[in-house]
């Protein structure tokens, strides 16, 4: 690898692949949504939907279903893919630890516009917390995606997760999780286009 490589390519490949099969989730997962009586307001003979339609992708139930099942396999490989290679490279270390301190010292210099990124290799505290948070927030949305996919081979899965039901609120609050990460990412990103540079070519 380039010794002046920012990203390497097996993380690059990882990114894009996950931010399209991403974006095909949380939209077909809205047409999902929309298709049941969950967390909106129903009125009958009405057609209230919790997301509009054009927001969503599948264009009824079944396809919504395979939109979201194709994108599945992509994201929890990559998942698995990058779980690994998260442990037995470095770049896991990039991320811990992350202290109470540090974070405060960031956020006072980022509000004060002092949050330095000169250097794209290395990653401040509000960075490293908002990945972790990614990274955990992608194992709850697989662990009660399973539960939602597969409730009676998942069994032991869903039980931890406190039933079925439960599970689909954990789904939806985690995606919601995951569009708030997702739109503090691309904000952050445009501020520092460099950014933008070093995922595409990886310097």
């Amino acid at each position: 690898m380039d010794k002046t490589s920012i990203h390497p390519l097996w993380l690059r490949i990882i990114h894009w692949s996950n931010a399209v099969a991403v974006v095909i989730l949380i939209m077909s997962g809205w047409r999902i949504y929309n298709a049941t009586r969950f967390l909106h307001l129903y009125i009958p003979g009405t057609n209230t939907r919790l997301f509009p339609n054009e927001w969503t992708l599948g264009g009824w139930l079944g396809g919504a279903i395979q939109w979201h099942f194709a994108a599945m396999w992509i994201l929890m490989a990559n998942a698995v893919l990058y779980l690994v290679l998260f442990l037995i490279t470095k770049r896991g270390k990039q991320f811990l630890p992350v202290t109470p301190q540090g974070l405060w010292d960031d956020i006072r210099a980022f509000v004060k516009g002092r949050l330095s990124h000169a250097d794209l290799r290395q990653y401040n505290a509000i960075q490293k917390l908002a990945y972790l948070f990614a990274l955990a927030d992608m194992i709850v949305l697989i662990a009660s995606g399973l539960v939602l996919w597969k409730s009676v081979q998942f069994g032991w899965l869903r039980v931890l997760l406190g039933g079925y039901e439960t599970a689909r609120y954990i789904h939806f609050f985690a995606m919601t999780g995951l569009c708030a990460f997702i739109i503090v990412h691309v904000v952050m990103a445009l501020l520092v286009p460099k950014t933008i540079k070093a995922m595409l070519w990886g310097r």
